[in-house]
């Protein structure tokens, strides 16, 4: 079997539905007053349960739906993968919850690290869920 790097690449189309999908939950989220609050008051202990398992479930998923249980030749592209739709949900909470006002990195960036994180777990899923519809 030979190595095909275009088929193991995180590409621009995958980009941009992981920012639609992560978009499509950041934003009914990102406006829910029960949120920001959960970003001011969690202990640090449940936010990082919370993004373990956000991790956790986007590589379960990834793996299962993704990759269709199929890493063996591209661990690294998997892991990249989980990284980037992490990432770039994160990215897209960030500019929503600036966009609302309720992102006060200069004033308080615990607070506002806390809120992305809180938020960025259902957004990240549903990222992961609209680039799984294009199979690699």
């Amino acid at each position: 079997m030979s190595f095909n790097f275009d088929t193991y690449r995180f590409n621009t189309e995958d980009a941009i539905q992981v920012c639609v999908g992560a978009f499509a939950l950041a934003v009914p989220i990102g406006f829910s007053e029960e949120a920001w609050q959960l970003g001011e008051t969690l202990p640090l202990l449940n936010l990082l349960m919370l993004f373990s398992l956000s991790l956790l479930f986007l590589g379960v998923f990834t793996y299962q739906s993704v990759f269709q249980q199929n890493i063996s030749h591209r661990l690294p592209v998997f892991i990249f993968r989980i990284v980037m739709a992490y990432l770039i949900s994160a990215c897209v909470v960030s500019l929503v919850l600036l966009c609302l006002d309720k992102l006060p990195f200069i004033d308080d960036p615990l607070t506002s690290i806390k809120r992305i994180i809180v938020i960025t777990m259902p957004a990240s899923m549903g990222a992961i869920v609209v680039d799984s519809f294009d199979k690699e």
